[in-house]
Order: C-alpha cells, then sequence, then structure tokens
C-alpha cells in the first residue's frame, strides 16, 4: 500500500515536473569543472542582465553546500514561501525570481549536510514544486565538477538549450573544463560557450595589463573541443567589491570596461 502511495506522488510531481518546465523557453546551466572561477559570479549578472534586458528570468542555484547567488543578488535574509500555487520564489526585480536553499534556512552560516539522495530530491522539487510561471530564461548556476547536482539537473530537464562552461586561463582549471564540456557532450546538451574569466588585470597605476593567470586557456579549449569561445573576462576588483554588497556589476557599473564586455556575452547568448 506504502509503496503504490510513493508511485503515485511520484508521478503526480513528475506531471507537475512536465508542465512548469512547459512554461520555460529557454533553460541554462552554467557550470565549471572548478571551483572559484566565478561560475556564480557569471551567472548572477547573466541573469540579472536578461531581465534588465525586460526578459522573465529565473535564476536557481543548486549548489546545495555553497549557495552563494542570495548573497550576490541582495536578498539575503528572504525566505521562500509556500501558496496554493507551489513554492513562491523570491523577487529579486519584478521580472526576477530567485531560488536557493539557501532561502530556506534560519541561518547563513548553517551547513547543509545531505548525501546525494536528498540533494536530487530538493533539485526535483525546486524544479517541479517552485512556482516560477512563464519565463524566457531559467538560468541554473550548479556546483563545479559533474557531479550528484549538474547531473540531477540535466536529467530533470530533457530540453536543456544548453550549458556555459566557465574557466580561468590556467592549466589546472582548463583540465577540469574540459571534463565539463565531454560531461555536457556525452549528455548531448549543447554548449553555449566557454567564458574565461580572471583573464587579466589592468594595473591601476601603470595602466599595463597583467597576466596574472595566464592568458588564452578558455579560448584553446573551445578551439579543440569544437564548441563556441564567447570572451575572456578581466579580473576586476570592482567585480568582488559589488558582488558582496549584492549589486550586480555588470549594471551598476555598466559603463565600465568590464560590465560591457558581460554584456557584449549576454547579446552572444541571446542571439544564438
Amino acid at each position: 500500500m506504502q509503496e503504490a502511495e510513493q508511485k503515485k506522488q511520484q508521478l503526480e510531481q513528475n506531471e507537475r515536473l512536465k508542465n512548469c518546465l512547459s512554461k520555460i523557453k529557454n533553460k541554462i546551466i552554467v557550470f565549471s569543472g572548478k571551483g572559484g572561477v566565478g561560475k556564480t559570479t557569471v551567472a548572477v549578472n547573466l541573469a540579472y542582465e536578461l531581465a534588465v534586458k525586460e526578459y522573465k528570468v529565473g535564476i536557481l542555484d543548486v549548489d546545495i553546500h555553497g549557495a552563494n547567488i542570495t548573497k550576490m543578488l541582495g536578498i539575503e535574509g528572504k525566505k521562500l514561501i509556500w501558496s496554493d500555487s507551489g513554492i513562491e520564489p523570491v523577487a529579486v526585480l519584478p521580472n526576477l525570481k530567485a531560488v536557493s536553499i539557501d532561502l530556506l534556512m534560519e541561518s547563513s552560516d548553517q551547513p547543509v549536510i545531505w548525501r546525494g539522495p536528498l540533494k536530487m530530491s530538493a533539485i526535483r522539487q525546486f524544479l517541479s514544486d517552485v512556482n516560477w510561471g512563464e519565463l524566457d530564461y531559467l538560468i541554473v548556476d550548479s556546483p563545479p565538477g559533474t557531479g550528484d547536482e549538474p547531473l540531477s539537473v540535466c536529467q530533470l530537464i530533457p530540453d536543456l538549450n544548453g550549458a556555459i562552461v566557465v574557466t580561468t586561463p590556467q592549466d589546472v582549471a582548463i583540465l577540469d573544463s574540459r571534463k565539463s564540456i565531454l560531461f555536457a557532450k556525452q549528455l548531448k546538451i549543447p554548449v553555449l560557450g566557454v567564458i574565461e574569466n580572471m583573464s587579466g588585470l589592468k594595473c591601476p597605476h601603470c595602466g599595463k595589463f597583467i597576466e596574472l593567470f595566464g592568458k588564452g586557456g578558455g579560448e584553446k579549449v573551445a578551439f579543440d573541443l569544437a564548441v563556441p569561445f564567447l570572451e575572456r573576462i578581466p579580473l576586476d576588483p570592482e567585480i568582488v567589491t559589488f558582488s558582496d554588497s549584492g549589486q550586480p556589476f555588470i549594471h551598476f557599473k555598466k559603463n565600465s570596461s568590464t560590465a560591457k564586455i558581460m554584456s557584449e556575452i549576454v547579446d552572444k547568448i541571446v542571439n544564438i
């Protein structure tokens, strides 16, 4: 009897998942092979800029153990609520909604100590039971690597429009980014492009460009694996400042050269 009830609930959730995803035109996952390359920064700025361009956007943080989008979007302390329509995402802008495990925790310091099955169950619920409504874009911020979380997203969203792979120029990040690209290819997910982040620093004193982590690794891996190369984003200290203050850099410093590069990346993605 219990097994029959569980099967019924599973079928009902699958139907809700199908219905929810049918209202979302474009689903994009942002991932990286290695942590610390700025993947969440890219995801947040991409989602925010799409919303500024008047698209209806949702951003889903499936980095269960290291959720950061609430900090970068300035919605720390807000909570998800339940309504008759399901779980209501937190509004960042009138046309930008966000969901993160952090929006369910009592404190941002509280660790999530879960094994794989619990994480997969939470991701399924975020995709099936959240009242996303009609969206032009759903941006999924995934943790680094090719484990439970990105695999769950890719399996639960069979019609993913594509993946964006974020890397830094140095060899150790490039090695891992190759795995991310091949992961997407193996699952038959189109790779929309590679972004080489932290690609050099303009010295504030002499104006010279310093290649702190090397240069060209992202472009080379894109060429080697026959996927698009989107752009290089330089290392800009103000990205850190604005991210920590909950103000997406791409909008709040929109006249800076780095923000303009980010905006060009968004335009390329929209036009793919």
